[in-house]
């Protein structure tokens, strides 16, 4: 990458921590694993983050070395990774799934990179993509629950909704554990969404634990 490319780079990373975060539309993927967009990585800029001067003056060397150290070394998966991490932090998701495209070519079989590009792709609402992903991920570890779910909300958001094959994803996600909260929420909006109404309002039953996100989905049922 050239040195131009590089500061076009720097400069959206630092508009994009000014602007701060677009927050996701899906119960579950808010609440759940994803090791670069949700909290969970313990790195995760906090939404609406604005750092002062001072802050995006330090932040561009490291910016730059790491744009610039993943195009250099593209066999390196820390590389490809960081690179990645940065631009999804700031929700450019068009530009951290190369990177992160590279590392799972870089380890295949990688189960937390393969739930990385599922996410990424989920944020970027690239619902065939990110089943894709979440579908070789689970080939490893099938009883991911959070994975689970998420690969049955694509099937919900796409163009084409399968409610079908959405409904029996969530439901194996709840033979593993029958309280999962964003499953129950998304089973029932899918059921919902279906036409199936009274399997709806039974799933909704099962929230009573969480009032809150009971109240939440009567109004996402009221509303659609």
């Amino acid at each position: 990458m050239n040195k131009e490319n590089i500061l076009f780079g720097i400069i959206g990373l630092l508009a994009g921590l000014i602007i701060g975060f677009i927050a996701t539309n899906s119960i579950n993927r808010g609440t759940v694993n994803s090791p670069v967009i949700q909290p969970n990585m313990g790195q995760q800029n906090q939404p609406g983050a604005m750092p002062n001067q001072s802050g995006q003056t330090a932040a561009m060397p490291a910016v730059a070395e790491a744009i610039d150290k993943a195009d250099k070394n593209p066999n390196d998966v820390d590389s490809q990774m960081k690179a990645g991490e940065m631009f999804a932090r700031i929700n450019n998701f068009e530009k951290a799934i190369p990177y992160f495209e590279k590392a799972a070519q870089l380890k295949p079989n990688d189960f937390q990179i393969l739930v990385i590009l599922g996410n990424t792709n989920f944020d970027a609402r690239k619902w065939e993509e990110a089943q894709k992903w979440y579908e070789k991920a689970l080939a490893i570890k099938k009883d991911d629950i959070s994975v689970r779910t998420d690969l049955g909300i694509t099937f919900v958001e796409r163009d084409k909704p399968d409610y079908d094959r959405a409904i029996k994803e969530f439901q194996t996600s709840l033979t593993i554990d029958p309280k999962h909260e964003p499953t129950l929420y998304n089973l029932a909006l899918a059921q919902f969404k279906k036409g199936d109404v009274q399997a709806a309002q039974a799933t909704k039953a099962k929230l009573t634990s969480n009032p809150e996100l009971a109240k939440k989905l009567e109004a996402a049922l009221s509303s659609n």
